[in-house]
Parts: C-alpha cells; structure tokens; sequence
C-alpha cells in the first residue's frame, strides 16, 4: 500500500567493483568513473493525480475496489550495484529529487560522489587558491567574520582563522538532533557544496559522506540557530567531528568525534583550508533537514489519516452527498477536488456510508473534508518546491564562480524556509485537530449504533474515552507551537546581521508538530479498528478492507479495558514508517 522509489535495473557484471577495497578518509564507496557498463536508473512512482492545476473532473476508475495505481514518471540517476548488503548507491551530481532524499534520509540508501562532481569541486577549490594569490580582500578566507569582516588576516594565518571560527561559533545548546536529521544534515550540506561554488576540497566532501554512510552522526543541538548567516552554531558542531573533536554518536553510542570516526575507518582532516571552516558553517543545511523530515512525516501522516477518515466515515455511516464532484468543480480548489475523489474512490460499495437517515446532514469533520483537507495537500506540495529548489542550491558565503570571481551575497538566509516552516506547521495542526474532532464523534455516537466511548459496558468500562483527551492535549500543544516565529527578529553580530529569519525554530517546530500530527492521526485510526468491529467490517468498503485489516493486525479488537498505549505507539510508528498509508496518496 505504500508509493516510494520503483527501482527498474539493467546492467553488465563488474567484480572489481564490487570487491574494491574501503578508503580511509573518504566515502568508502567507489566513485561513478568506476561504472562503466552499468545503467542504473531509478524509477519513482509519482501522484499523476495531484497537480497544483486544475484537474479534470472525473470520478475515479478503480478494479476490484482498490485504487488505480499512479502513472510512474521516470527520474534518472546514475546507480551503482549493491557493495556487501548494500542494494545500491545512488551517486550524486549535485541534482537530488525529494524522492531520492528521502531514500537517502529515511531509507538509509548509500551514496558517493560522481567523477563530475568531483570534478567541479577540484576546479572551485582551485579558483579560490588563485584568487588568493591577489592582494583582494575576500569576506571570511583573508578576513573577520560578521562585524569584522574589515580586520585583515595575513595569509600564514588562513588555516588558523577557520579552525577559530569553527571551535568558536561551536555554541549550540539543547538536546541533540535526531539521528534521522542529522543524516539530513550531511547530505544537503554535501550537495550544496556540489553545486561547485563554495571553494572547498573534494577530500572534506568525501569525508562528509563517508560519515553518512559510516554512521558518523555528530551531536548537534537543536538550538542556536538564528537562520539568517546560515545554522552557524549547530553547523559549527558537525565541523568540529570533521575534525577529530566534538562529539558524534556511532551504533547509538556517543563517542569523541576523533574515536566515531576511528570506528568507523575513516580519517579527519589535519586542518582546513581557506574558507572550508566558513563553507561548512554558512548554510542552511539545518533548517532544510528540520524541515524535510517534518514534510515526509506530513506527507506520511496524511495519507494514513485519508484512510482513516475513510474508516470513520463508515463507521459513523456518514453521507456520501457532499462529496459529489459537481459541488467541488464549483469551487476547484485542486487539492479540495483530488481529496473528494479520493473519497469517493475509497468509499465506493460500502454498506455503512448513507445508512444515518436522522439527519440531513453531518458535523463539519465529515462533510468538509474534502475543503479541510485539500489546503493541508496543498501545503504538502507547496512545500516540496521549495525543499526540492533548496537542497539543490549553494546557499554560503561568499561564493566562488568558475571565471575566479568571488560574490559576497546572501543566499545563507532562511527566509523562505522560515516561511514555509510556519505554513507546514500550520497545516498539519489542522490535520491533527481534524483527526481530534472524528475521534469525538467516534466516542459519542450512540445515535449512529455505538455505545459511549466504544466501552463493552458502559460505566464499568471506559473505553477509549481517553484517547480523545490524549488527541486534544496534542492539538493544545499543537496551537502553540503553529504560534510564528519568522516574524520575530533578533538583530545580531553587532547590528551587522539585522534581519534573521529565525528559521531553524520554525523547521524544528514543524517537525514537532508533524510529530504530534502522527500521533493524532495514530489514535484516530485505533478507534476506528474498534468502531468498524461494532458496525461489522464485512460492510467496508473493498478499498478500504485492506488499510483496516492492517490496522487490526496491531490493535487488538474492542472488549474489556485495557492498557492501550503499546498498541498506539506501534500504529504511530507504523505511520513514521511509511508502511500504513493510502497506495496512491
């Protein structure tokens, strides 16, 4: 039931590579220029169905009760064989799709660098050597940083100025970032540099990935960021594991950066050269992968509360009525429309929807999905744009072009990712309160043929009376994290840096949400397992027999009062996972 990356493969036997010896220092793996005769290419299944257009409107064509399977539109990238449990490396160039981030982030795919991109980034390093061998001043490799930038440093003294800054902005505070973030982190971190405009060596990129792939994960707290000279502080952390100090995590063990590298048979790096200190501080790696990993979470989370919403609409014996094409081409909003398709497709031959004659119409939480959560997909899509633009961009400072042109400028700023951080954030608290509000019904629906709270007796027993507490005081947490912070500012470095995006407090508030949004979803979908019992799963709908059925695989069926909270959690993280949603959304 999952849409994720298709891998078609073709390609001729090389041995060599796969028995090539590991390499200290580097990425372990081998580079691209070693693949002769193999064509690998990647295939990911896509959404044909959900545009940021005006679609067609039409009903859904579905055989046997399922959804049709999406039309799967091809993105290449070069694939190198699997190396021991290895099932491929993807090979980067400096063009990463959401999708292939998330296999990289989620999925834990190895990479390695292209001979290109290599290429690109010896000819960037080079460029900034000659510039340097001219009298000119160049922000950050001959200069002060921030409110110093007009204190000249003398050349001997280059390697030392970077090592400073990086041990010296090292001032993060909190708890550390999650593995799965920081391995974010170290990706977008490499493919901005591989954009080739930062001036860095080939041999600290290739350090960088063999940490990735290595399970180098530096500890990184989540707090220090402003988000406008790049994720300085936490950034500042990573570079100090690049070089032997810090700390890192490896196996789930928190180790010196030095003995984590060690570990892992890579090597750090005896020093930096000019700019590489700056190039590794001045990005907005930080707030990207805060915000990517809340967008798959999202994007994860909405899909199983489709198939939630379409459990509870059953076993609330909902009206069909307000999903009738002709009201939303009236008001085609293209993520209202494709929700009330995917509706009707989900609900088509149930024998629980329309049974509910009381009434001629339902609460809001029912008859407006289509309208509360078309915007929350909307979002979602939105905001892949924008990730995708951002991880495929050079966002230091300053950068250096191919002609041997320095440009100071400001691409480290995190304004559009404040932005957007705020927005994902604001959405998925709507899908979170909207699962809140079904599970309301759910528990006091005794007028639609379920007893209070789902109880087997009603007094004696509780039932999932709780569940509804637990889902709102996430919506109360919820409403205060979607309170925004880019629009604050906090001018720093002496009033030289005087607008700040306050980015990274928007991504990690994102990404907390999306994590309560899980959560809410999670419980929605336990009772709905045990609504669906009490009104005969038989009379599901066929497209939905086989989303239910995997839920009842970890909920147990509704009876006397029982600890519930394992049973939640495992739902959650099936959803985390990727592995309980709706094929085709």
């Amino acid at each position: 039931m999952r849409v994720g990356v298709h891998q078609a493969w073709s390609h001729t036997s090389s041995p060599a590579i796969q028995n090539r010896p590991r390499k200290s220092g580097g990425t372990a793996l081998p580079h691209s220029n070693n693949t002769a005769g193999f064509h690998y290419h990647i295939s990911v299944a896509k959404n044909e169905d959900f545009p940021l257009a005006l679609p067609t409107l039409r009903t859904s064509t579905f055989r046997g009760g399922k959804l049709p399977y999406p039309v799967k539109k091809e993105v290449h990238g070069e694939i190198l064989p699997g190396l021991g449990i290895l099932s491929g490396v993807l090979v980067l160039d400096g063009h990463l799709t959401a999708e292939l981030a998330e296999e990289v982030i989620f999925g834990e795919k190895p990479v390695c660098l292209s001979s290109h991109a290599r290429e690109k980034l010896a000819a960037s390093h080079q460029a900034l050597l000659s510039i340097l061998q001219k009298p000119t001043a160049v922000y950050g490799v001959n200069t002060g940083f921030g409110a110093l930038s007009r204190v000249r440093v003398e050349k001997e003294e280059l390697s030392q100025l970077q090592l400073n800054l990086v041990r010296s902005h090292a001032a993060g505070v909190g708890e550390p970032l999650p593995d799965r973030v920081v391995r974010g982190v170290l990706l977008f971190r490499v493919n901005s540099f591989l954009q080739g405009a930062s001036g860095v060596r080939p041999e600290l990129v290739e350090l960088l990935l063999g940490m990735l792939n290595g399970g180098v994960y530096p500890v990184i707290p989540v707090q220090g960021s402003v988000g406008a000279s790049g994720d300085l502080a936490p950034l500042a952390h990573l570079a100090l594991v690049v070089l032997g100090e810090g700390r890192a995590r490896f196996r789930g063990e928190e180790l010196s950066g030095k003995e984590a590298l060690q570990r892992a048979g890579l090597t750090p790096l005896s020093g930096l050269h000019p700019k590489e200190g700056l190039a590794l501080l001045n990005g907005t790696s930080v707030m990207l992968a805060l915000l990517f990993c809340a967008w798959v979470l999202g994007k994860r989370a909405f899909s199983a509360a489709l198939g939630g919403a379409a459990l509870s609409f059953q076993a609330l014996r909902g009206r069909t009525e307000p999903l009738d094409p002709r009201i939303h081409v009236l008001r085609p909003h293209p993520g209202q429309i494709k929700v009330a398709e995917t509706l009707r497709a989900l609900l088509a031959e149930s024998k629980l929807t329309d049974t509910f004659v009381d009434d001629v119409q339902d609460p809001y939480s029912l008859r407006c999905l289509p309208q509360i959560l078309g915007p929350v997909w909307e979002t979602l899509e939105r905001l892949k744009t924008t990730l995708t633009i951002e991880m495929n961009a050079a966002t230091d400072n300053p950068l250096v072009l191919g002609e041997g042109e320095v440009l100071c400028g400001g691409n480290f700023h995190g304004q559009v990712l404040a932005l957007a951080g705020e927005d994902l954030g604001m959405a998925l608290a709507v899908l979170g309160l909207s699962c809140e509000r079904r599970l309301n019904l759910l528990l006091n629906a005794q007028d639609r043929g379920l007893p209070p709270f789902l109880a087997h007796r009603a007094g004696k027993s509780s039932g999932l009376m709780l569940l509804q507490y637990t889902a709102a005081a996430l919506a109360a947490e919820n409403r205060v994290l979607a309170h925004p912070a880019a629009v604050d500012n906090i001018p720093t470095s002496g009033g030289k840096e005087d607008h700040n995006s306050m980015g990274a407090t928007s991504a990690w508030k994102a990404l907390k949400i999306a994590e309560n949004a899980v959560h809410q979803v999670a419980l929605e979908l336990v009772a709905a397992r045990w609504a669906v019992v009490l009104q005969g799963p038989e009379k599901l709908s066929s497209a939905t027999r086989d989303f239910y059925e995997k839920i009842a695989e970890i909920v147990p069926p509704p009876g006397e009062d029982r600890d519930m909270s394992e049973n939640i959690a495992h739902v959650a993280n099936e959803i985390k996972e990727g592995r309980l949603v709706i094929h085709g959304v």
